[in-house]
């Protein structure tokens, strides 16, 4: 991923606690100390739907996954199906008891530029 993070003119948002370097970040909150299973989420929120958020505004995103956009104590049982692709039950709890998904997401402007990649609130 470094050829295509260089390509922002800004590196992209990866953590809220700031990282100099996104990809020696991701190896090391990775559960595989190799930044593998930080990919694997990428790849996962990415085979789920977009939401289009602030559409010809300045701050246009497309966001990935489209949950973290949607109110979760209304998402129908096909949504909580994709949430499920996602996390755990447990995790899903914990985020209807905090208000809000909180798992990862990843924000990408209408003219590419990758924004951000994080987990949180």
């Amino acid at each position: 991923l470094r050829p295509v993070l260089e390509m922002n003119e800004l590196k992209p948002t990866v953590t809220f606690g700031g990282a100099d370097d996104p990809i020696t970040f991701w190896k090391r909150t990775s559960g595989d100390g190799e930044g593998r299973q930080i990919m694997a989420v990428l790849v996962e929120i990415l085979e789920l739907p977009f939401a289009r958020v602030n559409k010809g505004r300045d701050d246009e995103m497309y966001v990935w996954p489209y949950l973290a956009e949607l109110p979760l104590d209304k998402i129908a049982p096909a949504q909580l199906v994709d949430l499920y692709r996602l996390v755990t039950p447990e995790d899903v709890k914990a985020m209807k008891d905090f208000g809000g998904y909180i798992h990862y997401r990843l924000g990408i402007g209408p003219d590419g530029t990758w924004h951000y990649f994080v987990a949180g609130d």
